[in-house]
């Protein structure tokens, strides 16, 4: 349940240089795009504007980001954390991404544990939700067919199959839960979900258009 009480700048715990740390994340599917900081002055111009701006501590400025790159911060939330001195800042990312080195996500580097010690790992793409995760793996296997995919043979054989495959999957989904079985259910819901996605794929339609109906309906 959401309270509410009145909130000003000052209540928020800035370290000695009057700085905060800023978390940018996506607003639709949760990833972690950046880390900057932000003093009063910044937060104060992202809030009026709707446009995020941070602190350079290299440059001692004021910037907006993407004011030259273009690729913009809109924001859509900011939330801080049980000890007040840390922020996450839900955006809008516009353009290619939010990493000067054009990727989506700064966090690119993965550290991987092999049997040899561990390894860095480039990963372009940036941790988010499970079903975001899973359209990201069928958008791969659509580019990048695999021998004796599941989910290639469902985009090649098209429409009819996979619409033939939601339409049982909903009535196992269905059955499931007349039964009652919370653990049948689960896995109904799951292989409903993944149908559903090679459907989306298949019509050209981005999971993320799905989220974003989702998100303007919550509201």
């Amino acid at each position: 349940m959401t309270s509410t009480k009145d909130f000003a700048l000052n209540d928020l715990k800035f370290d000695k240089d009057g700085l905060i740390t800023a978390i940018a994340q996506d607003w639709l599917d949760g990833s972690i795009l950046m880390l900057a900081w932000m003093n009063k002055e910044s937060l104060k111009k992202t809030i009026e504007t709707n446009e995020v701006h941070y602190w350079s501590r290299s440059r001692s400025e004021l910037w907006r980001k993407g004011a030259t790159s273009g690729n913009t911060q809109l924001l859509k939330e900011i939330r801080f954390d049980c000890d007040s001195d840390s922020l996450i800042i839900s955006i809008e990312q516009n353009g290619e991404g939010a990493c000067h080195t054009g990727e989506r996500s700064c966090f690119f580097n993965q550290i991987t544990k092999t049997s040899e010690g561990l390894k860095k790992e480039k990963n372009s793409l940036p941790l988010s939700n499970e079903c975001s995760e899973l359209f990201k793996t069928l958008y791969e296997r659509s580019l990048c067919p695999k021998e004796n995919s599941y989910t290639n043979q469902l985009l090649t054989k098209g429409s009819n199959t996979i619409l033939k495959k939601m339409g049982e999957e909903t009535a196992e989904f269905v059955m499931a839960c007349m039964k009652n079985d919370k653990n049948e259910i689960s896995n109904e819901a799951a292989d409903i979900i993944y149908h559903l996605q090679v459907a989306l794929l298949h019509r050209g339609v981005d999971w993320r258009d799905v989220l974003e109906v989702l998100e303007s309906r919550r509201k």
